[in-house]
């Protein structure tokens, strides 16, 4: 049978196993890796001793060229390509370098931790994914219930969220991030075939560098109704590659990363705004903020071409057109707004600042 890596899969595969492909080369399907899945959940629920910050001989650089595993100078990571040249070479720490071409149908690696968590994660390095499709992403998995999940910090030509429903955004370590969820019936998962939803955070600034405060993605995740399982399995920071060419230097490690290198965070960068739908007419909507980590804020929302506010409650709002801010008006932590949609239906990005 044939084997497909994860977040790359097909539209549905028969219970004998025969995988149904879709010939549209405009929409390059995802297909899923059952074998990678399933050897890095197993790794992943075992017990693993592993070098702590102590240890006094680092391993040596290790290139990977076939499917592995593992931990490597104290960092989880896992290695999967269904062919072709792709490798992934191992260095100190949380760091790893990779490379592909076209000869590869599909790779994905990483290093990380055989544990996913609320952490912090700080990432640095290169990623030149071209105009291809390929991306850059914290991943990981959660049992009961099954969930596999992904905060995509960057992407090439194809988002990887392409076809899921939109339920909000999340404003956090200095970018907007879109809040998306799909399900997956009947497909492979770190429990073979199964039926899961998958959540998404995927950062409409792209970086290659930066900072991703977990803890923020699965609150907000949890305010649009998306919970995750309570027994996680593995959490890696992860280059993919689809039919595609590029590269990837990577270094991950548990903990804040300072200013992040893209968008610089703002004053008070604890302030976070999750923005999720409300009720839609004819004309116009309606959107709700949840602003966390401090009760004196100042949020802005980027109204899109054509958009204008019609009206607002449980905060002070100035501005009706463009740049639309709003602060605290002794009614809490939350608010809404109404958008009169002037045939833009598209959700205004929006940006936290505390103080």
């Amino acid at each position: 049978m044939a084997v497909y890596p994860a977040g790359l899969f097909p539209d549905s595969l028969s219970p004998g196993g025969i995988v149904l492909m879709s010939t549209d080369p405009a929409r390059p399907r995802h297909y899923r890796r059952i074998l990678f899945r399933l050897l890095a959940g197993a790794a992943a629920a075992v017990t693993m001793v592993v070098a702590g910050a102590g240890v006094a001989h680092a391993e040596a650089d290790r290139t990977l060229t076939s499917n592995l595993t593992g931990t490597h100078n104290g960092y989880y990571f896992s290695f999967w390509k269904d062919s072709g040249n792709a490798s992934m070479t191992l260095r100190a720490d949380g760091r790893y370098s990779s490379s592909w071409n076209n000869s590869t149908n599909n790779w994905v690696g990483g290093k990380g931790w055989a544990t996913g968590t609320r952490r912090t994660v700080s990432y640095s390095g290169t990623y030149n994914p071209g105009n291809n499709n390929t991306y850059l992403a914290l991943y990981g998995w959660t049992r009961n219930p099954l969930i596999e999940y992904y905060v995509v910090e960057n992407f090439g030509s194809y988002n990887p969220s392409s076809g899921a429903t939109r339920l909000g955004t999340v404003t956090t370590d200095g970018g907007t991030y879109d809040i998306l969820r799909s399900q997956r019936v009947n497909q492979p998962s770190i429990d073979g075939i199964q039926t899961f939803y998958q959540y998404w955070s995927v950062r409409q600034q792209k970086r290659s560098s930066g900072t991703i405060t977990t803890a923020n993605h699965f609150d907000a995740w949890a305010r649009a109704g998306l919970n995750l399982g309570t027994n996680h399995s593995y959490q890696v920071m992860a280059t993919e590659g689809y039919q595609s060419s590029g590269s990837s230097d990577i270094t991950v490690r548990e903990g804040g990363g300072g200013t992040d290198p893209t968008t610089p965070p703002p004053n008070g960068s604890n302030c976070t705004a999750a923005i999720s739908a409300g009720e839609q007419f004819g004309d116009r909507f309606n959107l709700n903020v949840a602003v966390s980590g401090t009760s004196s804020w100042t949020v802005t929302l980027n109204l899109n071409g054509g958009q204008s506010l019609q009206n607002s409650w449980n905060a002070a709002v100035s501005g009706t057109t463009g740049s639309v801010t709003a602060r605290p008006n002794g009614n809490g932590n939350n608010f809404g707004v109404t958008v009169m949609a002037n045939g833009n239906w598209t959700w205004p990005t929006i940006t936290c600042l505390a103080g």
